[in-house]
This record gives structure tokens, sequence and C-alpha cells, in this order.
């Protein structure tokens, strides 16, 4: 296929051309995977610059979306590519190939660097999901620091640079230039910028911008970073985002609340209990759901109000295909007990669901929310299960609302009244606030680009 970029794709690949350092915060469903392999294309093929690219990526985008984005543009066809995941022995093997491009899945960058006895001999770097490395304290993260400098050219790909608010850049960009432009330490980074928010004694859980640090952190990494919306340079489809409320009775209303306030409930003969505020948390979405695991993994039923809900969604479909993401595996089993649900894993499932062969798709954010294009199946998302996880939510949600969708895409909430539902579907509204203006604060201004001035 003969691949024709938009005007925005243009600027983007010449972007990364001509910059050794390089953030391209691109929203969902603008090429971010083309783009960045028609800049290696040139970098390898006609300028001669980089030799020995390794791409760093979710597991399956690494598996299957970098791979078959090379096999389908006719003008890629020259570049070579070893896809290092599987078994230790299959990675070796694909590791020593002779290849321009190298992909593995970021679960074992620890393993190439520290076990393989590979050398890192490569002169360039992408990071697919540059979140992925937003925590500091990752190993992960410091593994691959130690190699960040023989690394001559980087790339960081990612539509969700700060899912959790400001504190999330540090680490992604002090990977990205070694803590030029945000500081080399957290520490430094924090006094400069943020100031403690929730806390208990000394404790602090959470981190807000001081006064003007916002702007200040956004100039700092303008030089190296550009931002698109998918709004801004696509015809994207229609979107509707609605929320169905459930209520509890007064009996399941009392457990809940007895729950929240002394972190233990005896039911029957099953005793629910949270060690600390995260199990806590944790323990209360579920229950917000209709079941809880106890201390031994049973499941514990608690109301079916959401599960009412989804019958009724399910019904006002009239047979057109809804997606459902959940987030425990008891959700998905309650689920599956009351409807005919095939989960989305794999290749098959992937090629059936936009053939339109399922009615009723499962999909588990944290498995699938990254590069799977499933707009053909479908324009429904139900949410039964929320996450608090901002990056999570997008991806998810981009897997039907993005460039191809033919449809009105309609993404329902279940959220149960009164309970820490509403505080989910809150913390992601106010997140959204946060990365949309970083986003907006580095957005390419393409034509200031081409009349000459800076971005």
């Amino acid at each position: 296929m003969k691949f024709i970029p938009h005007e925005y794709q243009k600027f983007a690949i010449e972007y990364i051309i001509n910059h050794n350092i390089s953030a391209l915060l691109l929203d969902m469903g603008l090429g971010k995977t083309i783009i960045t392999l028609t800049a290696l294309d040139e970098l390898i093929r006609n300028r001669f610059e980089v030799g020995r690219v390794l791409i760093i990526a979710p597991l399956r985008v690494a598996r299957d979306t970098w791979t078959s984005e090379i096999k389908k543009w006719e003008h890629l066809k020259g570049l070579s590519y070893s896809v290092a995941i599987g078994k230790e022995s299959e990675r070796l093997a694909a590791l020593k190939k002779s290849a321009n491009i190298y992909i593995i899945n970021r679960e074992n960058v620890e393993w190439l660097i520290e076990k393989s006895g590979v050398k890192f001999d490569f002169d360039m770097l992408v990071i697919d999901e540059l979140s992925s490395f937003k925590s500091h304290q990752t190993k992960r993260f410091h593994t691959l620091m130690k190699k960040r400098p023989l690394v001559k050219r980087i790339v960081g790909l990612t539509g969700t640079p700060s899912s959790n608010g400001l504190i999330d850049l540090w680490a992604e960009f002090k990977l990205l230039d070694m803590g030029e432009r945000l500081g080399k330490y957290v520490s430094q980074y924090r006094e400069n910028f943020l100031t403690p928010d929730k806390r208990n004694r000394q404790n602090i859980f959470s981190y807000k911008p001081k006064d003007g640090a916002k702007e200040e952190i956004y100039r700092r990494i303008g030089d190296i970073t550009i931002s698109m919306r998918s709004t801004d340079f696509l015809k994207m489809p229609s979107l509707i985002e609605n929320r169905v409320e459930v209520s509890m009775n007064e009996r399941e209303r009392k457990i809940y609340e007895r729950m929240k306030k002394e972190m233990i409930v005896r039911l029957g003969e099953k005793e629910i209990d949270a060690v600390n505020a995260a199990a806590l948390s944790n323990k209360l979405l579920q229950m917000a759901s209709g079941a809880v695991y106890d201390a031994d993994r049973q499941v514990v039923k608690i109301h079916e109000r959401k599960l009412d809900a989804l019958e009724d969604l399910i019904e006002g479909a009239n047979g057109k295909p809804v997606l459902v993401a959940y987030w425990y595996r008891h959700d998905l089993e309650r689920i599956k007990n009351r409807f005919s649900v095939r989960e989305i894993k794999s290749e098959k499932d992937i090629s059936d669901w936009n053939e339109g062969k399922i009615q009723v798709g499962a999909i588990h954010p944290a498995s699938a929310g990254h590069g799977l294009n499933l707009q053909s199946g479908g324009s429904t998302i139900i949410w039964f299960g929320l996450t608090w996880s901002l990056e999570l939510y997008q991806q998810t949600n981009a897997r039907l609302w993005r460039q191809g969708q033919k449809n009105t895409v309609v993404i329902h909430h279940i959220v149960t009244a009164g309970t820490i539902d509403e505080n989910v579907m809150k913390a992601l509204s106010e997140k959204n606030k946060t990365q949309s203006a970083l986003i907006a604060a580095v957005r390419a201004n393409l034509e200031v680009n081409r009349n000459g001035g800076s971005v």
C-alpha cells in the first residue's frame, strides 16, 4: 500500500529526523507508528545516520502493530526487522539476527540489558508508550537509564503523557534528555515545581503544581516536544458519553457503608477486610460493581445492579455489537454467566470482532488498551467496572473512537450512585484537565512552521 501522509504526519516525520531527542505526544489514531517508521527509513536507508534501532513497546503492540505496519506500506519494504519476544531462546535468536530494527516488549528490557549477554549497541531508541516509564522507582526505568548515554537518538511516543498529573513527566523526560530540562533528580523536580497535596503526617500521597509551575514545565520541554490531538487534524467520528446510574437497596448500602467506615464486614460466614487505604479502595470498587473477593479469593456477591443495567444496554443496542470493559475477573465471570460473551484476546478474536461476528465482546483495559484497532466491529463501549488509570481509560476508548470509525461512538459508564465509582469518574475528569493543558501548551503549530517560524 502506498503511504500518502497528511500534512501533520509530514511535519512529525521531519521533526523526528531533525531532532536527536523528540517527544511526540500523538493522540490515539494519528498514526504514530507509520510516522516513526517513515522517519526511521529515511535515517537508516537514505541519510545513513542510524544503523541499529531498538523499539520498546507493549507486548501486543511489539508483536503485532509494528510488524504489520512495516509489512503494510510499500516504502518500508527495504527495512529489515527482528522481533525479540517469546521464550528466551527465541529472543536471543532474534537479537542475533542482522536487522535494521529490533523490537522488544517492555517487560524484557531488564532481561535484555542485564541478563541476555547481548551487546547494547543500538544508536537509536524508540519508546512506544513513553508513559510506561513514568515511574522512576521501577527496575525498568533504572535499567534503561544505565544505557541511555550510549544512544545518540531517542524518540518517545505517547498519547497520555501525564495521566496522573505533572509528577509523571519527570521520569519520562529524564529518560529522553537525561535530566537536562526538568532536573537530574526527582527531588529537585518536586522542589522546583510541586508542593505536597494529600498527605498523612510524613507520608505524601500526591503532589500539586506550584503557581506558574505548569507553564514553566511546558516551556522547558517545548524545544523537544510536539503534540497533536486527533480532533485538530482528522475528521473524527462523533462521540457521545453517557452515564448510567444504578442504586443499591438499603441492605446493600449498609454493607458498603460498613466496609467504608470500619474496613471490615462480615457476610454470612465470609469476612471481607482491608488492611490499608489502597486495599479499601480496591474492595469498595469491587462492591460497587456487585461482588468482592474475600481473603481466600472466593467471590462474595453483593448485588446485580450493574448486570441489570448492562442487560438493558445490550438489549437497547438492538443486535449491534457492544464492547464491555471490565476490571476484575469476577466481573467477567458474572457477565459471562448472564450473557453470551467472548473475550477479545487473540488475533482471531480481533479479526472476528472486526468482521462483525461477535455481538458482545469483553475487553480488559490493562491487556488490550494499547494498539488494537477494533473500530470496524462496533461503535459502543460499556464500562462495567471503572479504572483509576486515565491512560488505560483513554486508550481503551480509542480502540473504537479513532480514524476509520464510520459510526457515532457511544461510551456508557455504569456508575453505582453514592459509591467510589463517582470518585473515579471525577478523578478521570480532573486528570484529563491537566493532560489537556500539557498537550495544548506544546501543540504543533503547523501554520507557524510553514511560514518559517518556530514551533
